[in-house]
Order: structure tokens, then C-alpha cells, then sequence
């Protein structure tokens, strides 16, 4: 299980390690974000998931699609090259 810090909020230590896992390649363009497969890894609430996904969102590293989910962007989508 992963080891939350006490000093910092679960959903942004969330948001961190996907926002790692996308930019160091281990999560490709167009991979799907599964909520519920975050929800048991991290065993967190899935609103603080959401909360998470709603960040990286906001950060254009994933977009979400209404009723299919959300997606990890290319980088050009991000504004990288």
C-alpha cells in the first residue's frame, strides 16, 4: 500500500505520482485513468480520486471524456514538444 505523508493532502500526493508515472513514460498517450483501479491502489475514498484526476486535468495531463473516462494526453496537447 502506498505510504500517504501526513503533512500533505492524499489527493495531491495522488495527482504527484500519476503526474510522475506520465512523465517519466511509464503511463503512455491515451491511457486510461481507471477510478477504480486508483481507488484500491491507494486505498483512498474515490471522491479524494477524483479530486486527483480533476488536478490533472487541470494541469492538461489527462482530459476526461464523458462516459468513456479519462485519458493521459499526448504532449502536444500539454503545450511540450
Amino acid at each position: 500500500m502506498f505510504e500517504f505523508s501526513p503533512t500533505r493532502s492524499k489527493w495531491e500526493q495522488i495527482a504527484e505520482t500519476v503526474t510522475e508515472r506520465i512523465t517519466t513514460g511509464e503511463l503512455h498517450p491515451d491511457d486510461k485513468l481507471s477510478e477504480v483501479e486508483l481507488t484500491e491502489e491507494f486505498g483512498v475514498d474515490r471522491k479524494t480520486v477524483r479530486k486527483a484526476v480533476a488536478a490533472l486535468r487541470d494541469a492538461r495531463l489527462v482530459i476526461t471524456r464523458t462516459g468513456m473516462g479519462s485519458f493521459v494526453t499526448h504532449p502536444s496537447e500539454r503545450g511540450e514538444q
